[in-house]
C-alpha cells in the first residue's frame, strides 16, 4: 500500500510541483509562449490512456502495467530534467503524462484486488488524501527545489522515489487477474477514442483563453472529436471485447456514479483554478505564498477522505457520505460566491475548508460504489472511467467558467475604470489594466505605478492608480465570484443526481465479493448466484492463505 501510495503520489505531485519553476525554466530555455504547453501536454497525455490502459489491466492484469507506469514516469523525468529547449521539454512531459496516466488507471483498481469491497473504503480514503497531499506540497517542493538547488532537480527528485517505490512493488504486489487467453483488446477502438479524447481536451484547454470559441483552432478540434468519438461508437458496437461496452451505462450505480463525478469535477477543478486568483488579487494574500492558497481546502479534503473512508469500512454505508459530501461542499461554493474585497482572509480561508471536507467526503464514495456494482474483470475499466470523468469534467468545465469570468470581467473593468484613465490611457496601458493577472504581481504594480501612471498623469497619478487598482479588484471579485455561484450550482445538480444513487451493501470478504461480482450481470441485476443486494456474509478469510495471484 505505501509503494503504491507513492507511485500515485509522485505522478499527482508532479501536476503541481512545476508551477513554482516555470519563470526559472523559461528564463533558461525561453519560449514563453509554450508555457502553457507544459501543462497542457502532461493532462492530455495522461487522461487519454487512462481508460485503454484500465482496459489492459483488466485483461492482462494490472501489476504489469503499473510497473510500466512508474518506468515511463521515470524516463519522462530524466528526459525532462535534460531538456535543452522548451519544445524538448514540452515532448518529454507527454511521456511523463503517459506514465501518469498508467499509474492512475491501476492505483485505485489495485485496492479492488487487494481488499474486499468493505475494507476498502479507509484504503481508497487514504489515497485520495495522498493525492491531495501532494497538491498542497508540490509548489511548494517546487519552489524549495528551484531556489536552492536548480529547476531540473524538480524532475529528478522522482527517480530515487520512483525507483523504490517499482522496487517494492516487483517484490511484493501480487499479480491480479491472470490473462483469459479469449479476451483481446479492441485496438480500432482504442485508436479512435484516442482520435476522440485528445482534441476534445485541447479544443477546451484553448476555448475562451488562448481562442475563441468560434475560431478554427476550437472548432476543427472539436469537430473532429465528434467524428471520432461517432466512429468509437460504431466500432465499440460491434466489437467482442469492447473498451468501453456501453452496456455499462444500464447499470444504474455506474450510470449515476459516473455523471456525478462528472459534474461535481467541472465544479471542484473551477473552484481551484480560481481560487488562488481571488485570494491573491482581490484578499491580498501574499503572492509569495502562492502556494499555500489552496491549503486550508486540500488538508480539510484530506481529512475528509479519511474520515468517510473509515465511516464507509465501519459501517458498510456510502449513499450518506456521497450526498452529505456533495452537499456540503455545495454550500462552500454557494458562501464562496458571497465573498468581496472587504471580506477577510480568515473567512475565505473557512469557506475553502468547507468546500474541501464536502469534496474529500464524496470523492472515495463515488470510487467505491463504482467498484462495488461491477463484475471484478472490469474493475480497472470502471475505476479508470471514475477518473476519466472528473478530469474531463474539469477541463470543460474550467474552459465554460473562463469564458464567463472574461466577459464579467470585461463589462466590470470597462464600468469602474475612471473616466480620466479610459480617455487618456495609450492602448498599452489600457491592455494591462484589463489583465487581472496584474494584481497578483507586486513589481508589476510598482511599475504600473511609477512608470505607467507617473508618467502619464503626474501630480494626480497616486490617487488614479488607487482607484483604478481599487476597480480592478472590485470587477475581479465580481467576476470570479459569478464562476463560484456557477460551480455552487453545478455542485448542487451533482446532489440531486446523487439522490438517485442505489446503495449496495458492501461485502465483508474478499471471497464474497469475488465471487458475487464474478456472478453479477453488467447491469447490474444478480446473477445466478448470491444476490448483490442482500450478499450472505461468510467468514473473514485469513490474508496470509491469499497466494501472490491474489485467490484464497
Amino acid at each position: 500500500m505505501g509503494a503504491v501510495m507513492l507511485g500515485l503520489f509522485l505522478s499527482a505531485m508532479d501536476q503541481t510541483i512545476v508551477g513554482t519553476a516555470m519563470p526559472r525554466i523559461i528564463a533558461e530555455l525561453s519560449g514563453l509562449k509554450l508555457y502553457a504547453w507544459v501543462f497542457t501536454s502532461y493532462m492530455l497525455a495522461s487522461t487519454t490512456f487512462v481508460p485503454i490502459v484500465g482496459k489492459l489491466g483488466d485483461i492482462y492484469g494490472r501489476k504489469i502495467f503499473f510497473l510500466t507506469g512508474i518506468v515511463i514516469f521515470l524516463i519522462g523525468s530524466v528526459l525532462c530534467g535534460v531538456s535543452q529547449n522548451m519544445v524538448q521539454l514540452i515532448v518529454f512531459r507527454g511521456i511523463q503524462g503517459i506514465g501518469g496516466g498508467f499509474i492512475f488507471a491501476n492505483a485505485f483498481a489495485i485496492i479492488a484486488d487487494l481488499f474486499p469491497p468493505a475494507e476498502r473504503g479507509k484504503y481508497v480514503g487514504l489515497m485520495s488524501g495522498g493525492f491531495g497531499l501532494a497538491s498542497v506540497l508540490g509548489p511548494l517542493i517546487g519552489g524549495g527545489i528551484t531556489d536552492h538547488l536548480h529547476w531540473r532537480w524538480v524532475f529528478y527528485v522522482n527517480i530515487p522515489l520512483g525507483l523504490m517505490a517499482l522496487v517494492v512493488l516487483a517484490l511484493v504486489l501480487p499479480k491480479s487477474e491472470r490473462h483469459d487467453a479469449t479476451r483481446r483488446l479492441d485496438y480500432p477502438g482504442a485508436v479512435t477514442l484516442a482520435a476522440a479524447i485528445a482534441p476534445m481536451l485541447l479544443a477546451f484547454s484553448w476555448a475562451g483563453v488562448d481562442y475563441a470559441w468560434t475560431s478554427p483552432q476550437v472548432v476543427l478540434p472539436l469537430a473532429f472529436s465528434a467524428l471520432m468519438a461517432a466512429a468509437f461508437f460504431m466500432i465499440e458496437t460491434r466489437a467482442d471485447e469492447p473498451i468501453v461496452p456501453f452496456s455499462l451505462f444500464r447499470n444504474p450505480i455506474f450510470a449515476v456514479c459516473t455523471a456525478v463525478t462528472f459534474v461535481s469535477g467541472a465544479a471542484m477543478f473551477s473552484a481551484s483554478v480560481y481560487i488562488p486568483l481571488f485570494m491573491q488579487g482581490v484578499l491580498n494574500f501574499s503572492a509569495t505564498n502562492a502556494g499555500l492558497v489552496l491549503t486550508p481546502m486540500t488538508i480539510a479534503m484530506v481529512c475528509g477522505s479519511a474520515i468517510g473512508g473509515q465511516v464507509i469500512s465501519r459501517t458498510g454505508r456510502y449513499k450518506v457520505l456521497t450526498v452529505s459530501g456533495l452537499t456540503l461542499a455545495t454550500v462552500g461554493l454557494f458562501l464562496m460566491s458571497t465573498l468581496t474585497r472587504g471580506s477577510s482572509q480568515v473567512t475565505g480561508m473557512q469557506y475553502m475548508a468547507l468546500l474541501g471536507f464536502g469534496l474529500g467526503l464524496s470523492f472515495p464514495t463515488l470510487v467505491l460504489a463504482t467498484q462495488n456494482a461491477v463484475p471484478h474483470r472490469m474493475m480497472g475499466l470502471t475505476t479508470s472511467l471514475n477518473q476519466f470523468a472528473r478530469s474531463t469534467g474539469g477541463t470543460i468545465g474550467v474552459a465554460i467558467m473562463g469564458s464567463i469570468l472574461t466577459r464579467r470581467l470585461n463589462d466590470e473593468l470597462a464600468s469602474g475604470m475612471p473616466p480620466r484613465v479610459a480617455a487618456e490611457a495609450p492602448p498599452p496601458l489600457l491592455s494591462t489594466l484589463q489583465n487581472p493577472r496584474v494584481l497578483l504581481d507586486d513589481g508589476a504594480l510598482q511599475r504600473l505605478r511609477d512608470d505607467g501612471f507617473g508618467a502619464l498623469f503626474g501630480a494626480d497619478a497616486l490617487p488614479l492608480f488607487d482607484q483604478t487598482i481599487a476597480s480592478m479588484k472590485d470587477g475581479l471579485a465580481t467576476a470570479i465570484t459569478d464562476v463560484f455561484l456557477f460551480a455552487a450550482a453545478l455542485a448542487a445538480i451533482s446532489v440531486v443526481i446523487s439522490l438517485f444513487l442505489r446503495e449496495v451493501r458492501l461485502e465483508t470478504t474478499y471471497e464474497a465479493a469475488r465471487e458475487d461480482t464474478q456472478l453479477a450481470s453488467v447491469d447490474g441485476s444478480p446473477g445466478p448466484g448470491p444476490s448483490v443486494v442482500a450478499p450472505t456474509l461468510q467468514q473473514p478469510v485469513d490474508r496470509a492463505s491469499i497466494d501472490r495471484d491474489g485467490a484464497p
